[in-house]
């Protein structure tokens, strides 16, 4: 698939990391930074731009991790909930000179992610024609997830403390869902990440 892309990512990374007591955006993992890992992903796959959404810690991480080939957007108000970043990422897609048809959402704490999944949901979103798609592992379906641009303006009116899953569930009967079943690990504690770091 080379062509233009109009398909957008944005990677979520503005929490403070609270669990996990120390920046989870900059874990160690497999030669980088769990958060330039998922960059990297991003960037491999077939979708553009790739905009980062940063909030608490910003500075120290963009002083650690190389941030040259995406789009950075800050999010002051980062401590208001994932919600306030979903906002600020699509808001910042309005700026392209060219019309973006849909957004894949993403974190940086799912090590599993990789470019064929990104890959995936964006074959499915062609062939199938459905406005969102979604990842599914253990009978959840969340992100990775991928909205069409007739969505946009109710992820921009999310409620700060609500997560794209708001929408994939009032939408439900119009998701497509794809398989990843190591989605359902995400790194928030110190204990998951020793988990993770000890199963490589």
């Amino acid at each position: 698939m080379n062509v233009e892309s109009n398909i957008a990512t944005i990677i979520l990374a503005a929490g403070a990391s609270t669990r996990m007591g120390t920046p989870k955006q900059l874990l160690p993992y497999q030669g980088c930074s769990l958060l330039q890992h998922t960059v990297e992903s991003a960037i491999a796959s077939v979708c553009k731009p790739v905009v980062v959404v940063l909030g608490a810690n910003a500075q120290k991480i963009t002083s650690k991790v190389n941030l040259s080939s995406v789009r950075v957007v800050e999010n002051p108000d980062w401590h208001l909930g994932m919600g306030s970043s979903i906002r600020r990422g699509i808001i910042s897609l309005e700026t392209y000179s060219h019309t973006i048809d849909a957004v894949v959402i993403t974190v940086c704490d799912q090590p599993f992610l990789s470019p064929e999944i990104i890959n995936h949901l964006v074959t499915a979103y062609h062939s199938t024609g459905k406005p969102i798609i979604a990842c599914e592992y253990a009978d959840i379906l969340g992100v990775p997830v991928l909205f069409k641009h007739t969505l946009f303006s109710e992820l921009i009116t999310l409620g700060e403390m609500v997560g794209a899953k708001k929408i994939i569930k009032k939408y439900e009967k119009q998701v497509f869902s794809i398989p990843f079943p190591l989605g359902i690990i995400d790194i928030d504690t110190l204990r998951d990440y020793q988990v993770l770091l000890n199963s490589d």
